[in-house]
């Protein structure tokens, strides 16, 4: 794993070094719910809403639902789907499989995903959770529709901020966290890459209860063009809940 994660560090230097790099400012906000059932099955949700650079308008909105499948107390899986429609700005001449043309204002992306998550203490008060995530892609394109699967690897630390007596259920604490996406299938059709983007956070927030986390964080997203690359400065707010 380590040799892995090293190569794709490099990979994501020697891209950055290699092509222009386009600088954008936005914001995201995000919010995530998890549910429990029984002991056994639960829900996952979450809902995006991401602007376009400056803050113009609103770009993308995410919408992921899922079943969880709690495999024991450090460890559960999930199923899930995903609607992204991608709000374009100007209406394009966009062309249907028949062939038949005509004026559309967005691009919609739906989605199938299968992810594992494990969380542990590495030390006393700190949770990590590491989550492998596996993404069927159904990408609608102004020309054509294309399929690609992809590969995520995202790690999350929480670091309470003020000193805790057993479990972390209220105060003040930091997030930390990055997640890399590779391309695994159809890459020459995106970006001729495997490496597709990296996602670099930090964050403070606030654990209201052990049901609802607030938290507001700086996001650094590379992501790697056919011939551009683009850099990413995200302003983040996030809303956790858990029942």
């Amino acid at each position: 794993m380590k040799k892995i994660l090293l190569a794709a560090v490099l990979s994501i230097f020697t891209t950055l070094l290699h092509a222009q790099i386009i600088n954008q400012n936005t914001g995201w906000f995000m919010f995530l719910n998890s549910t429990k059932f029984n002991d056994k099955w639960g829900m996952h949700f979450d809902l995006q809403v991401r602007s376009e650079d400056n803050w113009n308008r609103v770009r993308n909105i995410l919408v992921r639902p899922g079943l969880t499948y709690y495999i024991n107390k450090n460890s559960n899986a999930t199923l899930g789907y995903l609607y992204t429609p991608t709000l374009l700005a100007t209406k394009i001449n966009y062309i249907d499989a028949a062939g038949n043309s005509f004026a559309k204002g967005s691009l919609t992306e739906h989605r199938i995903w299968q992810q594992y998550i494990y969380n542990h203490q590495p030390w006393k008060g700190a949770t990590l959770s590491h989550r492998l995530r596996l993404e069927q892609r159904f990408i609608e394109r102004q020309t054509d529709d294309l399929f690609s699967q992809r590969f995520r690897y995202f790690f999350r630390l929480i670091q309470p901020l003020q000193k805790q007596e057993g479990t972390f259920t209220k105060g003040v604490f930091a997030a930390l966290q990055n997640e890399l996406f590779f391309n695994i299938q159809n890459k020459d059709q995106l970006n001729g890459s495997l490496f597709d983007q990296n996602r670099a956070y930090l964050a403070v927030g606030y654990r209201v209860s052990k049901a609802f986390d607030v938290e507001a964080g700086y996001l650094n997203q590379t992501v790697k063009g056919a011939s551009r690359n683009t850099m990413n400065n995200v302003a983040q707010l996030a809303l956790y809940t858990r029942f």
